[in-house]
This record gives structure tokens, sequence and C-alpha cells, in this order.
């Protein structure tokens, strides 16, 4: 947004930086390509990132096929599908159940 405000902009006119904590006054010539520069290292990075992320995703999924590790409510194809709270209580009697 910043760049694109520049760019319609008289390059002598001075505008203010921030750097390192420290407010500059500079020209718009001068801080344009700078901002232009951040812009193109912040994608570059965002992009290294996300080949990371993508890498370490994959890493992940393999380690828990090795291992066999699955996460709690997720379904496992070896097992028979559990029985829902209406059919517990017609084969496992009064367990857990309080009568006075």
């Amino acid at each position: 947004l910043v760049i694109e405000t520049l760019r319609e902009v008289d390059p002598t006119r001075k505008c203010y930086r921030m750097v390192g904590g420290i407010l500059v006054e500079r020209t718009v010539k001068e801080v344009l390509p700078a901002l232009e520069n951040n812009k193109e290292q912040i994608s570059k990075i965002i992009e290294t990132l996300n080949q990371q992320l993508q890498a370490k995703g994959r890493e992940l999924n393999e380690f828990r096929e090795k291992h066999n590790i699955r996460l709690v409510g997720e379904d496992d194809p070896k097992q028979p599908p559990k029985e829902g709270p209406e059919g517990a209580g017609a084969k496992g009697g009064s367990a857990g159940v309080l009568v006075s």
C-alpha cells in the first residue's frame, strides 16, 4: 500500500521512514527502492518458509506411517467401528449405573 502510494508522489518530496526505531527524513526517490527491495525479500522468505512447511508435513506423515501413529478420533481401518451409546446399554448391562 505504501509503495503504491509513493509511486504516485513527486520523487523530490520529503517522507519519513522508521529505521531501527529512529524516524529519519528522506526523499521519496531514496525510500521507494528500499521498500521495494524489502518487499521482494519478504516474498522470497515466505516462499522458502512455505516450502519448508510442506517438506516437514511430508516428513511428519512418513514418520506417522512408519511408526503406525494414530491421532485420537482418527479412524483405524483395522478395527471395527465402535458402537454408539444406544448399543452399549444392551450389551454392557448396568455398568456404571447406580440404582437405589
